[in-house]
């Protein structure tokens, strides 16, 4: 990702998309499982919801070390407003321009803010698919951003040698003529 493009209006498209995912939500629907493998989808909401909290502190100038990727569960019934309150704080921590190149403190190390926010896109769209996947209600996924999170992921994380080095599994293999979505999940180390 180059230091001239703005990845804030694909990140607030990738909110787009996981709050209408999350709208769809039941309180039976909560302990489903998900794709991700570490996570029910109760779990998973929360460090969604948790790593925009994350990710805002992070646009607060505060160091992600210093931020747990969770949150208190809300209600069964409260994902939602939750993951719009941390939608107000992410956008409003990342409005000024000039932090897109400001040095910033992320989980995998300092690079500029514009580099995290790209990072998030592939997290939050990944997990956007995690979440489509579990509800099985044919929610259709944007392919514009799952090709774009497909191609932050395969320009920032090495496809050989994962094990212990990043939280994503080997590339799966994917059929031929699979969609963008499936060969996202899959290159992120999803069985699709």
């Amino acid at each position: 990702m180059t230091s001239t493009q703005d990845p804030r209006p694909q990140y607030q498209a990738a909110l787009d998309q996981l709050e209408a995912l999350v709208a769809t939500v039941t309180p039976a629907d909560l302990d489903r499982p998900t794709p991700c493998e570490d996570y029910n989808l109760r779990q998973l909401l929360n460090h969604l919801v948790g790593a925009t909290h994350r990710l805002a502190y992070m646009g607060e100038g505060g160091h992600a070390a210093d931020h747990v990727p969770a949150i208190e569960d809300p209600a069964d019934d409260a994902w939602a407003a939750a993951l719009g309150r941390a939608r107000t704080r992410v956008t409003a921590a990342w409005a000024e321009d000039g932090k897109l190149g400001r040095p910033t403190s992320a989980p995998w190390g300092e690079v500029p803010g514009g580099a995290v926010l790209g990072g998030y896109v592939m997290e939050t769209v990944t997990h956007s698919w995690d979440i489509a996947t579990s509800l099985d209600k044919g929610f259709e996924l944007d392919e514009g951003l799952s090709g774009a999170a497909l191609g932050i992921a395969e320009f920032v994380l090495p496809s050989e040698n994962r094990a212990g080095q990043v939280p994503f599994g080997e590339v799966q293999p994917v059929a031929d003529g699979a969609d963008v979505h499936t060969r996202l999940a899959a290159f992120l180390g999803r069985k699709a």
